[in-house]
């Protein structure tokens, strides 16, 4: 048991050290970015950036086993719900997930989005 919970505790170490790479790393860029707090199950996402034109960016840091598909859904329900904490509209808000590519600096890691959200589509009918 204490193996579990080590390797945990070293896991969520290393997810907040790349949250605070990301955001240092980009406020060294010049980007207006702060770190979003956990909410529980409101969680927002882990940190907002704001454009100069008013809209916003809510990013997902992930530095874990690559999963896309789970990493955009965990991400559209917190920019969901930073949206509606915030009374706007989740149309209104960007979101995108960067991922830690082992081995590479920060500026190498990949950042996921689907094609609706980049390209600003409605939803399919389901």
């Amino acid at each position: 048991m204490n193996d579990v919970a080590a390797r945990n505790r070293r896991n969520k170490r290393r997810g907040a050290d790349w949250e605070a790479e990301i955001r240092d790393r980009l406020r060294e860029a010049r980007v207006d970015i702060e770190r979003l707090r956990l909410v529980g199950k409101d969680d927002e996402g882990d940190h907002v950036v704001r454009w100069d034109d008013g809209r916003h960016l809510v990013i997902e840091a992930k530095n874990a086993a690559f999963e896309p598909g789970a990493f955009i859904k965990e991400a559209v329900r917190e920019r969901d719900n930073f949206a509606l904490h915030r009374g706007l509209e989740p149309k209104d808000v960007d979101v995108i997930v960067i991922v830690r590519r082992r081995g590479a600096s920060w500026r190498r890691a990949y950042v996921l989005t689907t094609v609706e959200e980049y390209f600003d589509l409605p939803p399919e009918a389901a």
